[in-house]
């Protein structure tokens, strides 16, 4: 096993990059048409903002990868702890603000007057702002104090600040599971079923991503330290793996945007644009093909027009 140590950490480096380059490059569309291009909703902020964090842990995730292939081929390279703390940080935002959208459609879904009608106006960037500062917070403390996989488990405040961290992350995953759950059977189930807006299936889709492809990464690296176990070997190989599923549970979220939006469309080749497949991917309306074909801002504008950022 130790002999194939390096090849399995060079390979996991290499699609880890892949990933994270493909990512980089689709996040940035998507920053650009929401940040720049098109009319921001409450909707709409939350996905400039996962956007946002997505970009930062990719960005820092090359800088790993590189730096693993590197130390493969030639001297070895230290990365600041600088690098770790960011990277965390990004990660932490990225589930905070995933959970944080998949408990608004719930609510949306289940209380659906009192959430067009009493919901504050400026609620999206509120909680952002809120979210990114709780989860730079986190990753501060946990940087300075443990520096993760170096952990010293005889130090009370490390302890104390991978509990809290710990305990953060698994109400995350139990709120973003709960309200998914909720959702679902909101859509699916119920006798008075609501409508499946494409907006629906973005978010159903992107949390899906996550479960399997991003959530396995913060097991390993926030959970699993606290097992004592003899098979290092194998825990940093889950540990590799799980670092190539949250690169693709990066770079998947703009694929399902675009995918979402393009899909059953039929508007003329020269007509479909990048903006247009993203705006009809966030519609929160109803309606037919035709229909959608014929005014796709007018849609969008529609399903926030209560809720405008």
């Amino acid at each position: 096993q130790d002999n194939l140590a390096p090849g399995i950490t060079v390979i996991t480096a290499s699609l880890s990059l892949t990933f994270a380059l493909g990512g980089l490059a689709g996040n940035v569309i998507v920053l650009w048409f929401l940040g720049f291009r098109m009319r921001r909703n409450a909707f709409s902020v939350y996905i400039l903002n996962l956007a946002g964090a997505d970009f930062l842990y990719l960005s820092f995730q090359t800088v790993y990868s590189l730096e693993q292939l590197i130390n493969f081929h030639s001297t070895p390279l230290a990365i600041p702890s600088f690098f770790t703390t960011v990277w965390t940080f990004a990660y932490i935002a990225s589930l905070s603000i995933l959970s944080a959208i998949s408990l608004e459609r719930c609510l949306s879904a289940l209380c659906p007057i009192w959430y067009r009608c009493h919901r504050p106006k400026h609620t999206s960037a509120v909680m952002c702002a809120l979210l990114w500062a709780l989860s730079l917070l986190l990753s501060i403390l946990e940087g300075q104090y443990c520096g993760f996989l170096f952990l010293d488990l005889d130090y009370g405040w490390c302890r104390a600040f991978d509990f809290i961290t710990a305990t953060w992350l698994i109400f995350l995953f139990v709120l973003l599971s709960g309200s998914s759950l909720a959702l679902l059977t909101r859509l699916l189930c119920s006798s008075q079923r609501v409508p499946l807006t494409r907006l629906y299936v973005t978010v159903v889709l992107t949390v899906l991503a996550f479960l399997l492809c991003g959530l396995p990464f913060g097991i390993h690296w926030f959970l699993l330290f606290w097992i004592q176990t003899r098979s290092h070997v194998i825990l940093w190989h889950l540990y590799l793996v799980a670092l190539v599923l949250s690169c693709v549970n990066s770079c998947a979220n703009p694929v399902i945007y675009f995918f979402v939006g393009s899909f059953r469309q039929r508007w003329p080749r020269r007509q479909k644009t990048l903006k247009m497949v993203l705006q009809r991917a966030l519609q929160d309306v109803t309606g037919g093909d035709d229909s959608e074909v014929s005014s796709p801002q007018e849609h969008l504008e529609m399903s926030g027009n209560s809720l405008v950022f």
